[in-house]
């Protein structure tokens, strides 16, 4: 009976750890497209995730008494049902906690997150000790390393599940009632048979079920919008694909960001003309991304070959359905990653022209780095034009503002010996390697090429004064945006809060006073899982961070990152069991070890930056999750390994990962980039090496 036991308690665990992490890589995937792909907001959630997580571990301490298997079955019911009910709050608070379709500050974003997966996450942070507890009262000396390992094997089966099977073929409300599933079973099999009981628990499985039916019916009203009508709907690899009707006017939407419009001349006659007028040959054209009606503002310049470089097919799909974008017979789609694919190709082109969203997040500012400017260069020919642009103003810019287009311009100017600046609602860098002319009307002129916008309105809006003005505000000794310190994301993080008059300032603050009083509670042991969770986090979030600088698609690959953070805890965790007995020099190993792999992650960064395979990432963040996962087990049991101690090493544990999150994502990435940050990673596993070494020896505690 206690074997069969444990077996059930140890399928409760697994399936509880498959169900999490579904639900945790949706919820992150629901927050970036209600969020706008803001990296973040996936700190912000994963800081809350964690947090919550470990309170509700702490919380479980005091209910360990009373456990039993049956309220374990109710747990895991009440797990299932409120993660459809999380993911559908997400979508339908926003709009009644902010302003439809307006931007969301840091503070409010902070708060959003932490109440919608509040209910969720600490139930699932008091599962785990909580199943513990009941394993105890059932098998004597139960270890708690054990539930670690199952529960180890249940989030890395969920990660490769979500990962290679859900999010390619499923919504995510069928993704969470698949996933959920398992968890239910588990719940059924475990609960004791007594007929007493039987009437209560049917109602709570009815619940449940009940909970994941509504989350498939409400899967696309969830989605739709107050204003004009949903046309298109689709969850793609790399985001979300929505295409709303209005007045007339479609426009196509990727992550709630709109892309796409069937009614922006302005902004095409803009993109194209700006560059093109400059040339007197136009054969070879370069669209990375593109604008609405961009194709017959291309096509009056009668060039040899169109390549336009989309790295989801489903959006070119979307756009040649909805009639977003003209066929031309020279257009030649290309669905790559386009800085891979500059990267790559050894074509020449007459122009470039960059369409993609402000530098405000990882994926998109590497687009808009000195590394980039230099691939575009590369594949210029010898008079050729490339252009971009971000956010413009009408009379004044903000300090934010000024220091964005400084270091733009000073990025750019790392690569071309011309730049022109073009003020307006969008401010146009077109940048060449021969001499430019603002006067493109006349331009048009000369080349018999006929606009509506531009021929009717530009000599009223872009006059000289304008021009000099906008130069004159170019700070000279702005900083160059490059790929390993991200000059324009600590920028676009300081206006994100100057838009709200707000500072994280406060923030920080109180989370370095909550952590010094947490210092001083916890035990020498529990401050060696705290850094261990802090730089499992913080290492993972700079993986994520990382990758988006060189690869780019994030939405698609967070999930295998996540899942091969997982997957390494689970070897290092077995490995730690075998070599417990040697506590303290296996944490002193294991921390030198955590410590060469970031000075190596460091190097290799430095010394060949997007030249690093796609694959070294991974088997970093495998190696960093080993030997953290390495040491949970021998710190546990220098602990003593009874129940009170395996809750404070699993609150130790998630509450540093918690902080590892947010220090590297909100503080020190955004403010000395990628390699400092893995530098001051290092140095709080040094602090820990450190006290090891210098401290008393380490005695197990009964």
């Amino acid at each position: 009976m206690k074997s069969t036991n444990d077996r059930l308690i140890a399928l409760v665990v697994i399936t509880t750890g498959i169900s999490s992490v579904v639900t945790q890589l949706l919820v992150i995937r629901e927050f970036l497209s209600q969020f706008n792909g803001n990296e973040f907001v996936v700190a912000l959630i994963l800081f809350n995730w964690l947090l919550l997580g470990g309170i509700g571990t702490m919380l479980a301490k005091a209910a360990g008494r009373g456990a039993t298997t049956s309220r374990l079955s109710w747990l895991s019911l009440t797990l299932v049902a409120l993660s459809p009910l999380e993911l559908y709050a997400i979508r339908e608070l926003r709009d009644i906690f902010f302003i439809h379709g307006a931007s969301v500050g840091f503070y409010p974003t902070l708060i959003y997150t932490l109440l919608t997966i509040a209910p969720y996450c600490l139930v699932l942070g008091f599962a785990l000790p909580y199943s513990l507890s009941v394993a105890e009262k059932l098998i004597p000396n139960y270890p708690g390393t054990r539930i670690y390992i199952t529960d180890n094997i249940g989030d890395v089966t969920g990660g490769a599940l979500f990962s290679f099977v859900l999010v390619i073929f499923l919504t995510p409300f069928q993704a969470l009632f698949f996933a959920n599933l398992p968890l239910i079973i588990a719940a059924l099999l475990l609960m004791p048979r007594l007929k007493r009981r039987k009437t209560a628990f049917t109602a709570g499985l009815a619940v449940s079920l009940g909970c994941l039916a509504f989350g498939l019916y409400i899967e696309n009203p969830s989605l739709t919008t107050s204003e004009g009508d949903m046309a298109y709907y689709e969850e793609s690899r790399y985001g979300r694909i929505e295409v709303h009707q209005a007045d007339g006017q479609q426009t196509l939407f990727l992550d709630g960001v709109p892309l796409f419009s069937s009614q922006n001349l302005t902004l095409a006659e803009e993109t194209v003309h700006y560059p093109l007028s400059q040339l007197d040959t136009v054969n070879q054209i370069l669209l990375i991304s593109a604008e609405g009606g961009i194709m017959q503002e291309i096509a009056k310049y009668q060039p040899e070959q169109v390549d336009y470089v989309e790295i989801d097919p489903r959006i070119t799909q979307v756009q040649f359905k909805f009639d977003l974008l003209k066929k031309l017979p020279s257009l030649n789609l290309i669905h790559q990653d386009g800085r891979a694919f500059l990267k790559a190709t050894d074509k020449a082109y007459n122009a470039i022209l960059l369409n993609v969203p402000e530098p405000d997040t990882f994926q998109l500012n590497r687009f808009y780095t000195a590394r980039f400017f230099e691939l575009a260069r590369n594949r210029l020919a010898s008079d050729g034009i490339f252009l971009f642009s971000v956010s413009g103003i009408n009379n004044y810019l903000s300090k934010a503002q000024r220091q964005k287009i400084s270091s733009l311009y000073q990025t750019a100017e790392t690569q071309f010996e011309h730049i022109l600046m073009l003020p307006g609602n969008r401010i146009y860098f077109l940048c060449r390697n021969a001499p430019l002319s603002p006067d493109i009307p006349n331009l048009l002129a000369e080349k018999g090429i006929k606009t509506t916008y531009i021929q009717g309105y530009f000599y009223g809006n872009m006059t000289n004064s304008r021009i000099d003005r906008l130069q004159d505000e170019v700070i000279p000794d702005a900083p160059v945006n490059r790929d390993y310190a991200p000059n324009m994301i600590r920028i676009m993080f300081s206006e994100w809060f100057s838009q709200y008059a707000s500072s994280p300032t406060l923030f920080m603050a109180l989370i370095a006073l909550l952590a010094g009083v947490y210092f001083i509670l916890i035990s020498r042991e529990e401050f060696v899982l705290f850094s261990t969770g802090c730089l499992t986090m913080g290492s993972e979030t700079l993986v994520i961070f990382a990758f988006q600088i060189f690869f780019g698609y994030i939405y698609y690959q967070i999930g295998l990152i996540v899942t091969v953070f997982l997957a390494g805890l689970l070897p290092g965790a077995v490995f730690g069991e075998r070599l417990r007995r040697y506590g303290r020099q296996v944490l002193m190993i294991t921390d030198a070890l955590l410590i060469a792999l970031l000075i190596f992650f460091i190097a290799s960064v430095y010394i060949l930056g997007d030249h690093l395979p796609l694959g070294s990432f991974l088997v970093f963040g495998f190696l960093v999750s080993a030997a953290c996962g390495c040491q949970f087990p021998v710190a546990l049991y220098l602990r003593g390994s009874n129940q009170s101690a395996a809750i404070q090493s699993f609150s130790a544990d998630l509450i540093g990962a918690a902080a590892g999150t947010l220090i590297t994502s909100v503080l020190l990435i955004p403010y000395v980039g990628i390699l400092w940050t893995a530098a001051a990673l290092a140095g709080i596993k040094t602090a820990s090496l450190i006290l090891i070494r210098t401290g008393h020896d380490i005695h197990i505690q009964t």
